[in-house]
């Protein structure tokens, strides 16, 4: 059954989103002198950020542009996980990755659970039983995590001043965001569970 339409995300939300994150990211790739920024590839994540973010809402165009679409356009999907980078950057912005101590660690583990919960969304009508979808999201959630870690160690970790505690940080970050891509997925299975089905 679809959702009502004062429940639907419209589209502007990840149209936000997206304005957000490359507003910010233009800052920090163009405006010289801040320091916080030094250092962290950020003219590397102005071209990668955008096309990851879109890479999502255009795999589903492309899916769906010669069949009609079995609802209305994910719009809430997408923007959870576009949500990820813009929390990311902002977290860059303010500072907050070097003046709190927990704040990697938070991001690590509730960037993973927003984005695979918008990816579990999509998948979700076509995964069952209910703990398919968990291994799955969960599953993907793990390989994001490692890729975005070889990401890190490629753009600004081997030739930065992070190198020395890289190891140890790299795993504690697989592990987080593995256990927020797990928390979407059973979070997702208990939504699924209480859906009512289609013949009620």
């Amino acid at each position: 059954m679809p959702a009502p339409a004062a429940r639907r995300c419209p589209w502007w939300v990840p149209g936000l989103v997206l304005a957000a994150t490359v507003a910010q990211l233009a800052v920090a790739a163009f405006v010289p002198g801040i320091d916080r920024f030094d250092g962290k590839a950020f003219g590397a994540r102005l071209v990668a950020y955008p096309l990851l973010m879109l890479l999502v809402p255009a795999l589903w165009w492309l899916r769906t542009r010669h069949t009609a679409p079995a609802g209305p356009v994910p719009w809430g999907a997408f923007a959870l996980v576009m949500v990820p980078f813009l929390i990311d950057v902002t977290g860059n912005s303010l500072d907050l990755y070097d003046a709190v101590a927990w704040w990697d660690d938070l991001n690590h583990f509730a960037n993973w659970a927003l984005l695979c919960g918008g990816l579990g969304l999509l998948l979700a009508r076509r995964l069952s039983p209910t703990w398919v979808l968990v291994v799955a999201v969960t599953g993907l959630g793990a390989v994001l995590a490692i890729g975005w870690e070889v990401g890190e160690w490629l753009t600004f970790i081997r030739n930065g001043t992070e190198l020395g505690t890289a190891y140890e940080d790299t795993l504690g970050d697989e592990v987080l965001g593995t256990l927020g891509a797990l928390s979407a997925a059973v979070v997702l299975a208990l939504t699924a569970r209480r859906r009512p089905s289609p013949t009620a």
